[in-house]
């Protein structure tokens, strides 16, 4: 009877010992910290359950006066890859890299994964006084894909030259790049490979399964782009307005769409000057403009007012920068918002 005792005494310390490396097992799954939304949405979808995702912006949250605590910073530290945009509006990640060891640390940067411009003032909008921006833009050729390059100050930076995509050096101190990278759909592949690669790099064991789950992704991707070509194409007008700020530069150079808004992608701004409400308002009767836009979480104010006088129809288009918490709850997606924007500009452009 002891002996039988002992010999089940030992198996149940043997299996308690197995418990401890098992739940480690569990808990050895590679740790992903991101920013913001897009490229958490992206990770999950690559990445489904293989990986420990956190999204260090919390939804609803104003992103561009976010201010890091203890506790994220914790988290950044302790993440085996960190993906972050790389704009202005998160200046506040190299200080905290600088701070941190990231020997053994993937960093990824939005703003790195494809080719940037730089943010472009157009006519109308009111501009903060420190804005660095050709003051001289408001040319006639707006709708012409080309004309980022062409009026800008910094006479010797050619977009094909910008490989390196050091954005804090000395030039990126003069040129402002608009960051909102992701609002395109063939932005987002070029993302979604470059995450997927380097989850790749630091998770081999799972590289099949990820790149299955890229690829289904990208067939996604491929749809959205279809979509936008085909409403932009059967449109009757290719113009928008949006009474916000506009981050959808990326988004409306590629489909070939003309616009006026009354702030940049990053502007601090949320009070708009009678000049630019007056402009905006005359370009909506003028151009019969039968929908106003504004983009997520704003107080819509500015859109409110030119709609008040036009009779135009305020509309939200999402730049997909943060989301609510219910949209989040909800597992609403980055494909599901450029669904609604697709929608939204069917209406707007007819």
């Amino acid at each position: 009877m002891k002996k039988k005792f002992i010999v089940t005494l030992a198996a149940v310390i043997g299996l308690s010992s197995l418990v401890p490396s098992m739940v480690r097992g569990e808990e050895k799954k590679v740790k992903v910290v991101t920013t913001i939304f897009p490229q958490y949405d992206f990770l999950r979808e690559i990445a489904k359950d293989k990986i420990e995702l956190k999204m260090l912006i919390k939804p609803a949250m104003e992103i561009h006066n976010f201010e890091p605590t203890p506790r994220d910073i914790k988290e950044i530290e302790g993440s085996d890859m960190f993906v972050y945009v790389g704009g202005d509006s998160d200046a506040w990640v190299k200080k905290i890299i600088d701070s941190i060891n990231v020997k053994d640390k993937k960093l990824v940067t939005l703003m790195d994964c494809v080719k940037t411009m730089p943010e472009e003032i157009v006519e109308g909008m009111t501009v903060e006084d420190d804005h660095h921006h050709d003051k001289d833009h408001d040319d006639k050729d707006h709708d012409d894909k080309d004309h980022h390059d062409k009026d800008h100050d910094d006479k010797d930076h050619d977009d094909k030259d910008h490989d390196d995509k050091d954005h804090d050096d000395k030039e990126h101190d003069e040129v402002e790049y608009d960051e909102h990278v992701w609002t395109s759909p063939l932005n987002a592949k070029e993302i979604v490979k470059k995450l997927c690669a380097s989850l790749v790099e630091i998770d081999p064991k799972n590289e099949k399964f990820y790149e299955e789950n890229r690829d289904e992704y990208l067939k996604k991707l491929d749809k959205l782009d279809k979509e936008y070509k085909d409403t932009v194409k059967n449109a009757k007008r290719k113009e928008i307005i949006v009474g916000d700020r506009f981050p959808y530069a990326y988004l409306v150079k590629e489909y070939g769409i003309k616009y006026y808004a009354a702030f940049p992608g990053c502007s601090s701004d949320t009070e708009a000057n009678p000049k630019t409400i007056g402009f905006l308002v005359n370009k909506v009767k003028e151009d019969k403009i039968p929908v106003v836009f504004h983009e997520e979480l704003s107080d819509k104010k500015v859109c409110d007012a030119i709609c008040r006088e036009t009779g135009a129809k305020a509309l939200q288009l999402n730049a997909v920068h943060n989301i609510t918490k219910e949209e989040f709850d909800n597992n609403k997606s980055y494909i599901d918002f450029q669904e609604d924007n697709i929608k939204a500009l069917k209406e707007a452009l007819n």
